[in-house]
């Protein structure tokens, strides 16, 4: 399978992400999963639904576009975690913590990724 670029952050990074949508995917296809055991509202269902849709199209619709990839993280992290906030506020609080190493790491993936780049050239010597 080919990979977008060839430097090797560019490897971390389209790896990293797919990753990252796999596990989103996991989570989302539990909740639904759940959603017959448990009352789910119908508006966490439709979202859920259309988030797990975009997280297994990944693959063929966001291939070389990072910033689609980012995206489609970001709606299917924003299906799951808004409606528990809004309805349960308390969550809110460890969420926050969480937030810190999550921080941490978006850090070091953009400065290892700006790393990457600053040391690209022509090739000529």
């Amino acid at each position: 399978m080919n990979t977008p670029g060839g430097r090797g952050w560019d490897k971390v990074e389209y790896w990293s992400s797919y990753f990252l949508l796999a596990v989103l995917g996991s989570v989302i296809l539990t909740r639904l999963a759940f959603a017959g055991i448990w009352s789910v509202p119908t508006l966490d269902l439709v979202l859920g639904g259309i988030a797990l849709l975009l997280v297994l199209a990944s693959p063929w619709i966001a291939r070389r576009r990072r910033a689609l990839r980012i995206g489609i993280v970001a709606y299917a992290t924003a299906t799951q975690l808004v409606p528990v906030c809004v309805r349960h506020p308390a969550v809110l609080l460890p969420l926050l913590g969480a937030l810190i190493p999550v921080a941490i790491m978006v850090w070091a993936l953009a400065a290892l990724s700006r790393k990457g780049r600053a040391g690209q050239g022509t090739g000529h010597t």
